[in-house]
């Protein structure tokens, strides 16, 4: 049976489980199949995409993977790693079309920084225009002093700069409204 999205299943922001796996794995082909839009990749030859950050976010103590789910629909993720550093980066974050612009991506993102505040980065390229609007919007919302700065893709030199944003999240967001 297909699902269509209209708003009324209470979002949920969690950290993933073990269980979790097959979700992730799911969207992960999704989010992968879009972000080719920007960075030219093609499948693997079993039409899988490079999974080693998923895999990562799933077995390494300094990354975490959060799920956003609409009911007991699966709509969204949160990659995260650096976890147990000063800066912690968002390494992939993806919500499914339909449940875009209607504040599940900042349920999902503020469900994330909030039981970890603190100082927050994230990479996105210049030619997303709505990753560049999304961004620029929530780190603003948390941080008027946020910063933008363009760095080199590390090994890419044919990619066009990363923009990347870093926000700061006061702790008294800590277990704010989800």
């Amino acid at each position: 049976m297909t699902h269509q999205w209209q708003g009324q299943h209470p979002l949920i922001v969690r950290p993933a489980r073990e269980g979790d796996r097959v979700p992730l794995e799911r969207l992960w082909l999704i989010f992968r199949h879009e972000m080719s839009r920007w960075t030219g990749a093609l499948p693997d030859p079993d039409g899988s995409y490079r999974s080693e950050r998923l895999l990562l976010s799933l077995s390494s103590p300094s990354w975490a993977a959060w799920l956003l789910t609409a009911g007991d629909h699966p709509i969204g993720f949160c990659l995260t790693r650096a976890m147990d550093t000063p800066v912690r980066i968002v390494t992939s974050f993806f919500v499914v079309i339909p449940a875009r612009r209607a504040g599940a991506g900042t349920a999902l993102l503020r469900g994330v920084v909030t039981a970890d505040p603190g100082t927050w980065s994230v990479a996105y390229q210049d030619a997303n225009a709505a990753a560049a609007r999304f961004w620029t919007k929530v780190a603003s919302a948390y941080d008027p002093h946020h910063s933008l700065e363009r760095r080199r893709v590390p090994g890419k030199p044919d990619l066009p700069p990363d923009c990347w944003v870093t926000f700061r999240v006061p702790p008294d967001q800590r277990g704010a409204d989800q």
